[in-house]
């Protein structure tokens, strides 16, 4: 499976969801990243660490021999029945790759990744991998064919596990539609004049005030800004120091992903940003907030949040999981200086204020991540942009198209999927990872709302059109038009009652989909739009597709 969407759908909500459903049901999931950083995220640990490649960039038939010999990795793998690998857009082909032949090596099956359910979860729109060239006279296998691919989904593994797409299309995040259309149009490359000029009233020198979290594309002018800034401060500082317990590698890996540095200094008045999520929400990664005192009995810092909340930051533990079992730890108090911070570090984090300079953007996606980041347009100010902070990568934005096909075709199928059936799939797959079957289901009170969809077709039939019901709920063209593909599934929904959307090209584009269903049984996307001389988008040509007759 792979799982994406945009910043905000959902990503890491699904994945949490998911992995407490499966431990429900007796099985501990192999949870792993691209990245440190993200490791830390999650509590799991790297792709790198789990799969016993390490630090190395390339993979010998030696290490491969040296890997499937070794006791602990051997036990790690075999016993592995799902393994996750979030920020997938970070981890480059060649490194799927080795992953793919170590798996295969190890559990000694020829399957992809040697027969693990694998869920890849990531957003390619976002930082892509750093990759590094093979020596020319390093003996390779395989592994490294494809040294031309830099994105996981050019990999011969990716294409091997074929995985079901997964794509979140619902906004939880960001909530101003103008800003969720702005976003949109970087995703899909269709910059205009209308949105630079929505950029240029956020334009300021300098933040708004002090308490405005600064993003940089570059550590050396974030160390500037946080360690000036906290020596303007009056009084000496109150140091903090990161305890650890665990074998020193894997205590150095932690160390590094951690965003709460090894050694803490904080005054009253220092900048500062929660890097850990609080179990009881009393706070998330990304609050921000103020030190407004330090704790008489036990010295821990008092942090007033933007949204007024007093908070005292007690220390928290990162760690390192293998099957459930801790393999190494470090206890930090979770903050960070936060007059600024890096791009690279703010991914993954909801921000209700920023201030931006993306004036020195080197790397595709630098600028899409930091705008994600904000809630709202209106908590942005700007003080530099260049060319590259509104691109994304031609090859993403060509596969992105791909994906959403492929998630609307798996939609449709397991639509016509009977519930029982379903239930049934649920209990094999338990089974198969040496579950209990029926134990999975984790209980939650929740009130009763209206479906989505439902919220929809109020509208749509009330004679909104697609831009006017976005505008209204606050979400994308795209997902009104999920939800129309869903009401006229469910018959609830006819051509003639949405007769007032009918696009004028829809006399071109409904044969060309009418003989291809004929041909192939089904109304396919990819192959119209190919007939079509890719005059129409994808989106465009699923609005044609809700008026040919069934």
């Amino acid at each position: 499976m792979f799982l994406t969407g945009e910043p905000g759908s959902g990503k890491t909500h699904t994945v949490n969801e998911y992995t407490a459903y499966l431990r429900s049901c007796g099985i501990e999931p192999a949870i792993t990243a691209s990245t440190g950083i993200a490791a830390t995220h999650i509590g799991g640990m790297t792709i790198h660490s789990w799969s016993g490649i390490g630090a190395r960039d390339h993979l010998t038939p030696y290490d491969l021999d040296a890997i499937a010999t070794n006791n602990r990795i051997v036990k790690r793998l075999t016993i592995a029945t799902v393994l996750i690998i979030d920020e997938i857009s970070m981890l480059s082909s060649r490194m799927l790759t080795a992953t793919d032949a170590v798996c295969r090596t190890v559990r000694k099956r020829r399957e992809p990744f040697g027969g693990l359910q694998i869920i890849l979860v990531g957003d390619f729109f976002q930082l892509p991998p750093v990759v590094k060239r093979a020596p020319d006279d390093m003996n390779q296998i395989d592994l490294f064919e494809e040294e031309q691919q830099v994105f996981a989904f050019g990999s011969g593994a990716w294409k091997a596990a074929n995985p079901i797409v997964c794509y979140l299309h619902e906004q939880h995040r960001q909530e101003d539609v103008r800003f969720v259309e702005f976003l949109s149009a970087i995703r899909s490359g269709a910059i205009k004049e209308k949105h630079k000029v929505l950029l240029r009233t956020r334009y300021k020198k300098a933040p708004q005030h002090h308490k405005v979290t600064q993003l940089y594309t570059r550590n050396a002018s974030v160390d500037y800004i946080n360690s000036g800034a906290l020596k303007e401060l009056p009084g000496s500082p109150t140091v903090f120091t990161m305890d650890s317990r665990g074998a020193d590698h894997i205590v150095a890996t932690l160390k590094r992903g951690c965003l709460s540095p090894e050694t803490l200094s904080l005054k009253v008045g220092a900048r500062v940003m929660f890097t850990k999520n609080d179990i009881m929400f009393k706070f998330v990664n990304g609050t921000t907030g103020v030190v407004e005192a330090f704790d008489r009995d036990t010295g821990y810092p008092q942090v007033r949040t933007i949204a007024g909340t007093r908070i005292t930051a007690e220390p928290m533990e990162w760690t390192m999981q293998d099957d459930g079992r801790v393999l190494a730890a470090v206890t930090q108090i979770p903050l960070r200086l936060a007059w600024a911070i890096t791009i690279h570090k703010s991914q993954g984090m909801s921000l209700t204020e920023a201030h931006l300079d993306l004036s020195d953007c080197f790397e595709y996606g630098q600028g899409y991540v930091a705008l994600s980041r904000l809630r709202q347009l209106t908590g942005l100010t700007l003080s530099g942009l260049n060319d590259r902070a509104l691109e994304v990568h031609p090859q993403i934005k060509e596969q992105d198209e791909q994906f959403r096909e492929i998630s609307h075709t798996a939609c449709e199928r397991f639509a016509e999927i009977d519930e029982n059936d379903l239930q049934k799939m649920y209990g094999n797959f338990v089974r198969a990872c040496g579950g209990k079957e029926g134990s999975g289901r984790v209980k939650r009170h929740k009130e009763k709302r209206i479906p989505t969809h439902e919220e929809t077709y109020a509208l749509i039939i009330s004679g909104s059109l697609l831009e006017e019901a976005a505008e209204k709920r606050g979400i994308t063209v795209g997902t009104i038009i999920n939800h129309l593909e869903k009401l006229i599934q469910l018959k609830k929904l006819s051509p003639q009652d949405i007769a007032h959307i009918r696009p004028a090209y829809a006399d071109v584009v409904c044969p060309i989909l009418v003989a291809e269903k004929e041909k192939t049984g089904e109304m396919r996307l990819t192959p119209v739009r190919n007939k079509l001389n890719d005059t129409y988008t994808f989106d465009e040509i699923r609005i044609a597709r809700l008026f040919v007759e069934e």
